[in-house]
């Protein structure tokens, strides 16, 4: 098996090659206060907001240094759009297996085996709104964003580690 490690600074490691509806598995292990994620059907020079995110952290260390509590900022959430069900994330310093699929506007995530997010992106018909009323950052609804793009994995300054990535089209 393969390892990433992302030590202290930030960045991503970026797809060759474009994906639309696909599946991607890993194994990912998070440090004291991580913040990472998985940014999908995005471009590489925006992957913020021409795309999407699973978010990836540890939410009781980032909290304690940031301050975050809205849900869909925190572990395995549909970034900024929709809280995960659950947190079934092992915690600092273990390893968790993460699985992504897009197909069409649907997205849903698991984490270990749990799936906790199901989301249809069409929903999303709003420039900065939740389905649900809440707003959110982005500047272009959500169901107009490209259903197309690159996948990357973030470091957002904190230590995280991957591997077993596998990339299937669907």
């Amino acid at each position: 098996p393969y390892t990433t490690l992302f030590r202290s600074g930030m960045g991503y490691i970026w797809t060759k090659k474009d994906y639309s509806d696909f599946e991607i598995s890993l194994s990912y292990k998070l440090s004291e206060g991580a913040n990472s994620g998985v940014f999908y059907r995005t471009d590489k020079s925006n992957p913020v907001n021409a795309g999407f995110e699973i978010q990836l952290m540890d939410n009781e260390g980032f909290q304690k240094s940031h301050g975050i509590k809205d849900a869909k900022k925190l572990n395995g959430s549909f970034y900024e759009g929709k809280a995960p069900s659950s947190n079934p994330d092992k915690g600092v310093g273990e390893w968790n297996t993460f699985k992504l699929s897009c197909k069409g506007p649907r997205i849903r995530v698991a984490i270990n085996g749990t799936e906790i997010i199901d989301v249809n992106v069409d929903e999303w018909d709003t420039a900065g709104k939740n389905p649900d009323g809440t707003k959110n950052k982005f500047k272009t609804a959500l169901k107009d964003l490209p259903r197309t793009g690159r996948i990357g994995l973030q470091n957002h300054g904190q230590v995280v580690w991957f591997k077993d990535v596998v990339i299937r089209k669907l």
